[in-house]
């Protein structure tokens, strides 16, 4: 082809299409691996360790900023002492509120999950709501109610 000044010019080349991969379908392994983690008792259970995990450390992170009442008068071995123990007291009661938590809320929607046969944002907003309502229900029964 020739351009309007006489140049010869390159033909266009056809725009390369990109290569499609084919369809892989999962191995047997993948399989018993999704049945395994769609069991409601499994992904409950994971999710609560996992959860008291998070507790875990969000105890030790949190019990470390507390500061004692009585910082002026304490030593520094004292103070260290104070630290660790409320390090401790709050990784234990963040890790079980977490885990509970985590349970519950899994528990939840993955039975939700399998009552609508849907994956969707309802089942997660239903589960939270049954989750806060299970936590807050336990923190009224444990109240003792005055007469």
């Amino acid at each position: 082809m020739a351009d309007a000044d006489g140049e010869a010019r390159e033909a266009p080349k056809a725009e390369e299409k990109p290569q499609i991969e084919p369809l892989r379908l999962p191995t047997p392994e993948e399989i018993r691996g999704q049945d395994i983690w769609n069991n409601c008792a499994v992904r409950s259970v994971v999710s609560g360790i996992m959860g008291g995990g998070l507790g875990l450390f969000m105890g030790l992170f949190l019990g470390a900023l507390d500061n004692p009442i009585m910082q002026d008068e304490m030593s520094t071995k004292q103070q260290f002492i104070y630290t660790a123990k409320q390090m401790g007291r709050r990784s234990y009661s963040s890790a079980k509120a977490f885990a509970v938590m985590g349970f519950v809320f899994s528990a939840a929607e993955c039975v939700i999950e399998k009552a609508r046969a849907k994956h969707d944002t309802t089942n997660t907003v239903v589960a939270g709501c049954v989750t806060g309502g299970a936590i807050s229900a336990r923190g009224v029964a444990s109240v003792p109610q005055s007469k």
